[in-house]
């Protein structure tokens, strides 16, 4: 696996390159968005590791970059760990969030565990389109597609979370059956990581998101695709 880490710190660089390398990872390295950008279009790396606070292109904006043509895995790094900061992240498309400091065991779980997940959507489940009451998810453009409206553009999690979803019709998923399933089983988010993402679903695919009619809470036990 060859893994692209970028970040502005030498020290920190080097650090997370060195780690990486004696783990059995090809590591390339970058000191700025642009020249990540570069590497990712010549080397083709399976995961990129980013640092928030560059100057120039930062994280945010580089993961917004490689967003827009390819579904790159991503962990970002950064000294930032509020909440609004890491929902930011993942909302750009990010699929993991790691604040610093961290012990480097924790940054290698989230390598592997990124890996695993990136794995499974390449070649699993939620690779196939799927149509359920009218609503077709396409795995290619990452869009959702309901009836009498035009696509809706997904994040990588929203649209795994939703193909598990709707792939369980009228099956009500615990919260620990969807973490499993979207973001992994060794997975560690915050708390309500599973309601942030079900409240962006519904604002998109709802016509009324506090009244939702396909994207259901169970109280006391999760959630479930509604059957028509």
């Amino acid at each position: 696996m060859r893994v692209l880490v970028v970040d502005d710190d030498p020290p920190s660089l080097k650090m997370v390159a060195f780690l990486l390398s004696q783990e059995g990872y090809e590591v390339i390295t970058a000191d700025n968005g642009l020249d990540a950008l570069r590497l990712i279009e010549e080397k083709v790396p399976d995961l990129a590791i980013l640092d928030v606070m560059m100057p120039g292109l930062d994280g945010f904006q580089l993961t917004q970059r490689i967003r827009r043509t390819m579904h790159l895995p991503i962990i970002i790094l950064s000294a930032k760990g509020e909440t609004s900061d890491r929902v930011t992240g993942l909302d750009l498309g990010a699929d993991d969030y790691l604040a610093k400091p961290f012990e480097p065991s924790e940054l290698l779980a989230r390598v592997r565990s990124v890996l695993r997940r990136a794995e499974a959507f390449t070649f699993g489940e939620p690779q196939t389109a799927l149509t359920v009451d009218g609503i077709h998810l396409d795995p290619i453009t990452l869009t959702v597609q309901l009836p009498n409206r035009p696509p809706v553009e997904l994040t990588p999690i929203e649209f795994r979370l939703l193909h598990t979803l709707m792939r369980n019709k009228g099956r009500v998923l615990t919260h620990d059956q969807i973490i499993s399933n979207v973001w992994g089983y060794d997975y560690e988010g915050y708390s309500n990581q599973v309601a942030v993402y079900m409240r962006r679903l519904r604002l998109k695919i709802e016509p009324d998101p506090d009244n939702p009619r396909y994207l259901l809470t169970v109280r006391g036990v999760g959630y479930k695709f509604a059957a028509d």
